[in-house]
């Protein structure tokens, strides 16, 4: 058993909110160290107070338990910041594919609040849209409208780097 093929089991565990999106593309697994029969699991919350984490964490001890890993620990930690720049091209489409608009990259801070109020529709590409609420049925979801193709969304929340 090696760090890679550990990853690769991994993408077995998707997010609970979105089932669509493993944790790796979603950039939440910030670490994997691999020593003999042991494996460490570091994880970071997409926004802290997540709801889910508990049940991901769980999820990911039962893969690799699944994978007869027999001494696996699994830590949510807040030593590094999560950033919206963390979601794999493969899982932006894949939320795009879903329904909802992935974040714009912002390679950083958030420089213009209003990479906040304007998203891509991700039904018809338009960007004629508009913010409805910043508050969506998640912490990382806001919801948006399409003047173009009269629809309404959700965006995965842009979220830069903390300093």
């Amino acid at each position: 058993m090696n760090r890679e093929e550990v990853l690769q089991w991994l993408e077995e565990v998707k997010d609970p909110e979105i089932p669509v999106l493993s944790l790796i593309d979603l950039g939440v697994i910030t670490e994997v160290d691999v020593t003999g029969a042991k494996v460490r699991v570091e994880m970071t919350p997409t926004f802290v107070g997540c709801p889910a984490m508990d049940y991901m964490r769980n999820e990911v001890e039962t893969v690799l338990k699944s994978h007869g890993v027999k001494e696996a620990e699994v830590n949510v930690s807040l030593k590094k910041s999560w950033s919206s720049d963390h979601i794999t091209e493969k899982g932006k489409a894949a939320l795009k594919a879903f329904g909802l608009a992935p974040p714009p990259g912002l390679k950083g801070l958030i420089q213009d609040i209003d990479i906040l109020e304007h998203a891509v529709c991700p039904r018809c590409n338009g960007t004629n849209t508009v913010m409805r609420s910043p508050f969506g049925p998640t912490l990382c979801r806001s919801l948006h409208y399409c003047h173009d193709c009269h629809e309404a969304f959700e965006q995965f929340k842009p979220l830069g780097e903390a300093l």
